[in-house]
């Protein structure tokens, strides 16, 4: 029969339920009695008991979990408001990032101030940044936050302001602004120039004491040649006799519209005559080929027609006086300027007396410069260049030195070759020729007054030349 011991306990201890089921006698410990029952000592001597728990028990596990839970969520809190904090110190820096932007972008309005495509892609990344933070607050902070949504409009709206700058450069807003400042340097550097204006050097008629042309006048248009539009081609000037005539004599001499036929020309007995185009002689001539013909000294002078002959004609009696052959001459279309057909051979008058410019086989189409006798034709010396005829779109000879002209475009041609027969030289210069229509048909040269004669689509024009001085 089992003995009766001491009563048995419940005890509680931290963070767990726990029932003793036994213990020895003579041992000590401290309980928080819940509930007595008795027991019976077995024998070993140890006491036993029999407890009857309650079907309803305390759920122990659940609350281990809602603890672990509550941990959790303490220190991620602890983690957030930190970096709450950190975003809100990084907030106030990017609001006065936005201010400081603000003013540079309202600053950039307001002013003419250029500014480089440079400058416009450090406000564009300055700008990314703060939205790429502000993007991040917003996916970070759970709910509407109405600070970060203000901030996040102002950054888009700042964007767009700096768009809107960009596109307004793009429709040249600042180029036109250089343009604008490179218009007033030249328009300073002109005043300047304009109070330092200098008289430009006067050189008498037949003079060669200059160092060549230096610039060029702009064109100035007499009229459309007296046979219409039609006729394009042609040449025309004032008779360059440097022996003062007791009268001027201008000359006209249109090309049928093929191009190439010469045979009728109007001489006027002066300036005014040719304007009003009264008073006008109008002549045939027999068989005259090309726009290369010069007058010099009531004498014209050009290449008859689908031959190497040169012809002298007398315009007093309008009688061929003189008809010689130019060696070895290229002849019927085969060098002629570019743009020009069947100016095999041009005549030129310059300070010294007549000249040709032409082109032989035997010189591969280059051209060639041939002095010569005014009464008999004859050929007194010849040059030979390196330049290329039918290369150049026409030519004219001042003081033994031949200039040489190409297109540059339909309104401008450059004065971009010379050949000096007194020292046997080449040489490149750039004087740009504005000019009416497309295509110069020829070009004369007249010493006594330093004028160039330009035939151009029909219409006479003329230049003024500027030389430049020698330099001692």
């Amino acid at each position: 029969m089992l003995k009766s011991c001491w009563d048995c306990h419940w005890m509680y201890t931290p963070r767990r339920w726990r029932m003793n089921l036994g213990f020895r006698l003579g041992e000590s410990f401290k309980i928080e009695p819940f509930a007595n029952v008795t027991g019976s000592l077995n024998d070993n001597g140890v006491c036993q008991c029999s407890v009857y728990l309650p079907d309803t028990v305390f759920p122990v596990q659940k609350v281990e979990i809602l603890e672990i839970t509550a941990q959790v969520l303490s220190e991620k809190f602890e983690r957030e408001l930190t970096k709450v904090s950190q975003y809100t110190k990084a907030i106030e820096m990017y609001e006065q990032k936005i201010r400081n932007l603000t003013i540079k972008v309202e600053h950039m309005e307001s002013t003419s101030v250029s500014y480089s495509e440079l400058d416009f892609q450090l406000l564009k990344l300055e700008i990314n940044e703060m939205e790429r933070l502000v993007t991040q607050l917003k996916s970070t902070l759970v709910g509407s936050n109405v600070i970060v949504e203000q901030l996040y409009v102002e950054i888009k709206n700042l964007t767009l302001m700096v768009n809107d700058l960009e596109s307004l450069d793009k429709n040249n807003i600042l180029a036109i602004h250089r343009e604008i400042v490179a218009l007033q340097n030249r328009l300073k550097e002109c005043e300047k120039h304009r109070n330092q204006t200098t008289t430009p050097s006067y050189f008498p008629p037949g003079s060669c004491g200059h160092g060549g042309i230096v610039n060029i006048s702009q064109p100035y248009v007499v009229q459309l040649n007296w046979r219409g539009f039609s006729f394009k081609y042609g040449s025309w000037g004032r008779d360059s006799s440097l022996r003062t005539p007791q009268k001027d004599l201008y000359w006209v001499a249109p090309l049928n519209p093929d191009g190439r036929l010469l045979e009728s020309y109007r001489l006027h007995n002066s300036y005014d005559d040719l304007l009003l185009l009264k008073n006008a002689r109008e002549l045939n001539i027999q068989y005259g080929e090309g726009s290369g013909t010069a007058v010099y000294n009531n004498f014209m002078y050009y290449n008859v027609y689908s031959s190497r002959d040169m012809g002298k004609l007398n315009l007093n009696t309008n009688t061929l006086a003189v008809r010689k052959t130019l060696p070895n001459a290229a002849y019927s279309n085969r060098f002629s300027y570019a743009g020009v057909g069947w100016q095999d051979m041009d005549f030129a008058v310059d300070e010294s007396g007549l000249w040709v410019i032409y082109s032989t086989e035997d010189n591969k189409g280059n051209i060639m410069i041939s002095k010569l006798n005014e009464t008999t034709l004859d050929v007194l010396h010849t040059w030979n260049t390196r330049q290329y005829k039918p290369s150049i779109s026409n030519a004219f000879i001042i003081c033994g030195v031949l200039y040489a002209t190409r297109p540059v475009n339909t309104r401008k041609e450059e004065i971009f070759y010379t050949y000096d027969t007194n020292t046997e030289r080449e040489g490149k210069i750039s004087i740009i020729m504005d000019k009416m229509l497309e295509t110069i048909q020829s070009i004369n040269y007249n010493p006594s007054d330093r004028v160039l004669y330009v035939y151009n689509d029909g219409y006479l024009v003329k230049y003024n030349l500027i030389f430049q001085p020698v330099l001692h």
